[in-house]
């Protein structure tokens, strides 16, 4: 069995007293797009950077197609492509000489660069734009050619930092495709880091993560499959009575996020009717909806996925 493209084991790390990462250990396989998903705080950032080889974890190992990125940090940027949530690019030059200049820092020159500069520009349909300055471009388009630069070198693995971030939706759906297609053309692994629960949706599989910790990793439907059944949420103006109630009744735990009661139940819509009728009067509002990766977190760790609290 051909070894991960990347292994994290056991990965802490610290900025002075503050715990970014506690022990996270997981594994991303050849070919797989692999989401690091988590709210603001969570750690994806920091995790993201000792994985482009911009920070060195404070204990733990990581390595990446075999090499150590803490003693052998020049070999793993041989064959990653970067992407930074931050722009890279130069506004002021075209699009055809921010690769150019690229492709002269990993010593590619000549024919050679002129052919992979076209193909990228072709793939991401930026023939058109390669005399513009890149200043002049919309958001969606500037991040094509963040892209395209991380992959002249031609690496077999391309990680990102929120990818996403600044586009609107359409530019979104179109940056997946891309990445989708582009996946399809060529052995590429991809890892990226995000916030945005749908993108997590369409991966491979996902690690979650949540002060700092890897709280759920696998894919996104084996994940949801664990909830089972259907998500309820129940409003009322005494959430703790009621959820003492549902577990003396039916021994069903539900968990009290935010003051709405969340509970799972094989078939969500029928018991609907029979909550009503045991509490009448003391229900505000009823939801039901089959498992989503919120409902994942919720259930991993008590609370909303939004929920902006940094890590101890």
């Amino acid at each position: 069995m051909a070894e991960p493209v990347i292994v994290v084991e056991r990965v802490t790390h610290r900025y002075g007293e503050r715990i970014a990462l506690r022990e996270v250990t997981f594994e991303v396989k050849a070919g797989e797009i692999f989401a690091l998903l988590g709210p603001n705080g969570g750690g994806k950032t920091t995790l993201f950077r000792i994985l482009a080889t911009a920070l060195i974890p404070t204990s733990g190992e990581v390595r990446i197609l075999g090499h150590d990125v803490r003693t052998h940090p020049e070999r793993v940027r041989w064959h990653v492509g970067v992407v930074f949530q931050s722009p890279s690019v130069d506004g002021k030059l075209t699009v055809w000489e921010n690769l150019r200049h690229q492709g002269h820092l990993y010593g590619l020159w000549g024919q050679g660069l002129k052919r992979r500069i076209e193909t990228l520009l072709e793939r991401f349909d930026l023939s058109d734009r390669a005399e513009e300055p890149v200043e002049r471009l919309s958001g969606g388009l500037r991040r094509r050619v963040e892209i395209a630069k991380a992959l002249l070198h031609e690496p077999s693995l391309l990680v990102l930092d929120e990818p996403t971030a600044g586009l609107d939706a359409r530019a979104r759906l179109d940056l997946w495709a891309y990445l989708q297609a582009l996946r399809e053309r060529r052995p590429l692994t991809i890892v990226f880091t995000t916030h945005h629960l749908d993108e997590g949706e369409s991966c491979d599989r996902v690690a979650i993560l949540d002060r700092g910790r890897l709280v759920a990793l696998d894919a996104p439907g084996a994940l949801k499959a664990e909830i089972g059944g259907d998500v309820i949420f129940v409003e009322s103006r005494e959430p703790e009575s009621l959820r003492a109630e549902i577990r003396a009744r039916w021994g069903i735990e539900a968990t009290l996020v935010d003051g709405t009661l969340c509970l799972r139940h094989e078939r969500g819509h029928e018991f609907l009717t029979r909550l009503v009728e045991a509490f009448p009067g003391r229900i505000i509002s009823l939801t039901v909806r089959r498992p989503t990766l919120e409902d994942v977190f919720i259930h991993r760790t008590g609370r909303r996925f939004e929920d902006d609290v940094p890590p101890q």
